[in-house]
């Protein structure tokens, strides 16, 4: 079993967010060197900071805990509709699904013919 868990999760949202560990320390109001510590599993974050953080990514709890594969931070800005329903979808595949429509998008604006 993995006892970094958290931290590495945490590292992957910051990274995939492009955020550097001094900007997301700023975020959490605590140190870099503190952020540091959490992510490579040498401190346990408190449970104030695993809210925030999980709060800040629009993930669950359950997620940085390792309880779930499911982060459901691709959803966060894919708007669901009664025809397209991406839940039971993984986030690579989610994040796929953004990116054609976004290259959709690009195609049909009407910038584009300018």
């Amino acid at each position: 079993m993995d006892t970094n868990i958290i931290g590495k999760r945490i590292k992957k949202l910051r990274e995939k967010n492009n955020l550097n560990q001094l900007e997301f320390s700023k975020i959490l109001n605590i140190s870099n060197t503190t952020l540091s510590q959490y992510e490579a599993g040498n401190r346990t974050p408190s449970d104030e900071i695993k809210e925030k953080v999980a709060d800040y990514f629009n993930v669950s709890v359950d997620y940085l805990l390792g309880r779930t594969e499911r982060c459901n931070q691709a959803t966060a800005n894919l708007p669901i509709t009664d025809d397209i329903n991406v839940s039971d979808l993984p986030d690579e595949a989610i994040s796929q699904i953004k990116d054609y429509i976004e290259f959709v998008r690009q195609k049909y604006s009407p910038d584009k013919n300018k």
